[in-house]
């Protein structure tokens, strides 16, 4: 049998959080740039290692899992479900959670080299790159338009598959990259409950 993932908003999952095991299933670098309190990072990839101890944390209440906009966090849920592991998944994920003004939290111990956020380096670097495209096209060869019309057509696939591969790109530069997650700790935190 199959559980059913359910979906709380965030007033829900605020006046619950006391009670709630958060797994937030983002990248280090995206956890480390704000999470929910108390939220234990299993990065996506890594969910199916973790199985047990999440199986352990749902047996002693419930599971929250969370990711910057909800559909990472959908997909885990869906594979946990698979398990017969219930879970619930934060609609609008830490982004909707910001929005309406919850804290979140950064530990420093985790914090990335980079100075901007994710969102805020994807924005300055498809501004530059349409920018150049547009420039090297009217001063050196029209081709170069293709520059900007390529992180056009990007950002709409972003758009509608609420995916980003500049993001990810950008995540691999040095200065994007944390210490990787210490699934060993997050696992023995699951265990402990």
């Amino acid at each position: 049998m199959t559980t059913t993932p359910r979906a709380l908003d965030t007033d829900q999952a605020r006046a619950r959080l006391h009670d709630l095991t958060v797994i937030d299933v983002r990248t280090p670098g995206e956890y480390a740039s704000g999470h929910l309190p108390g939220a234990l990072n299993v990065p996506l990839d890594q969910i199916r290692r973790a199985l047990p101890e999440i199986r352990q944390a749902a047996g002693r209440g419930d599971v929250l899992v969370v990711c910057a906009s909800g559909a990472r966090s959908e997909n885990a849920c869906k594979l946990l479900a698979e398990q017969d592991i219930p879970t619930a998944t934060l609609v609008g994920g830490t982004t909707a959670w910001a929005v309406e003004g919850h804290d979140l939290h950064r530990p420093a111990a985790c914090e990335t080299r980079a100075g901007w956020a994710m969102e805020r380096q994807v924005r300055f670097t498809a501004g530059t790159v349409v920018l150049l495209g547009l420039l090297l096209g009217f001063l050196v060869h029209p081709a170069f338009q293709l520059l900007s019309a390529g992180i056009a057509g990007g950002l709409v696939f972003s758009a509608l598959t609420d995916t980003c591969g500049m993001a990810v790109v950008l995540g691999k530069l040095p200065y994007n990259r944390p210490r990787p997650a210490d699934l060993a700790a997050t696992l023995a935190a699951l265990r402990r409950g």
